[in-house]
């Protein structure tokens, strides 16, 4: 899984770097420290998920934000982190697809990460079996 990290707090961005790092399927495909600078990079690191920070310098409406990252790349999982557990409400509410505290254990992030991995997965596995289908159609209309 490739992962992008979107957190003004160096310290924290090299916290998750390195829990990250220890898995080996998954590696860090950039780093932003703004809403604007997540935005500019993450087509181009081709990423799927993005570790937001819901505090991040620029994120003053996380709608348009998640509207635009999602344009960029349709399959885009979004898991926002914050220090503070009570804006969990208002990210889920926005449509991210997970909310972790700053202040879980670092298992959390990691069962969320894998979450978004088994969905992601499965979407592929659907898209498969749905051109497989497409392919049989195809051939017995040859045919």
């Amino acid at each position: 899984m490739r992962v992008f990290i979107a957190d003004d707090q160096r310290k924290v961005r090299s916290a998750l770097k390195l829990l990250l790092e220890q898995d080996p399927e998954t590696s860090i495909v950039g780093e932003a420290v703004t809403a604007e600078d997540l935005v500019a990079q993450v087509r181009a690191a081709r990423a799927d998920l993005v570790l937001l920070d819901w505090e991040v310098p620029g994120l003053h409406d996380a709608n348009p934000l998640l509207v635009a990252l999602r344009a960029l790349c349709p399959r885009l999982s979004v898991v926002a982190l914050s220090g503070r557990p009570e804006a969990g409400q208002a990210a889920l509410a926005a449509g991210v697809d997970a909310f972790v505290s700053k202040g879980d254990p670092p298992e959390r992030l990691l069962a969320a990460v894998n979450d978004c991995r088994r969905e992601q997965q499965g979407a592929t596995n659907e898209e498969k079996q749905c051109l497989e289908k497409l392919r049989e159609t195809q051939s017995f209309l040859v045919t």
